[in-house]
């Protein structure tokens, strides 16, 4: 492998209402929306990531998008909800894939994935997750069971 000095710095969202896409992100991902300059709707910094929102007029094109982000969180599930509150939704026709997709205000997908300590969400040999399959030591109303 070559040795490389370039960087990912920022992850640039288009939008056509950037204040209202970059309010939906600041509170999924806990941050404050840093302000704005010409087109773009900054979020606070977090490490060497910036996450921007710019204002374009086109619309998304129609189908999955061919970049997404991957937020992790401790429990999926609570944080479906969390962000379904906030104007997300989710998109259930990527269940099959076994990862919790969901969409932003705008329809940009995201997928939400477990914290884990190696960053996996452990994949079968047909690049399926699980993480959202009902435990066996789980109850119905999701209270695990001893």
């Amino acid at each position: 492998m070559t040795n490389s000095s370039v960087q990912i710095k920022a992850v640039i969202v288009d939008a056509a209402d950037p204040e209202r896409l970059a309010g939906f992100w600041a509170e999924v991902l806990g941050r404050q929306v840093a302000g704005r300059t010409g087109p773009y709707v900054w979020l606070d910094r977090e490490g060497d990531l910036v996450v921007g929102f710019q204002q374009t007029s086109e619309p998304r094109p129609p189908g999955k998008n061919r970049v997404h982000l991957d937020v992790s969180c401790p429990d999926p599930v609570t944080e479906q909800r969390r962000i379904e509150g906030l104007g997300g939704r989710r998109l259930h026709a990527y269940d099959d894939g076994g990862f919790l997709v969901m969409a932003d205000p705008e329809g940009n997908e995201f997928c939400v994935i477990p914290d884990g300590p190696d960053g996996s969400v452990g994949l079968d040999g047909q690049g399926r997750a699980h993480y959202l399959d009902p435990r066996p030591d789980r109850r119905a109303d999701g209270k695990d069971h001893h």
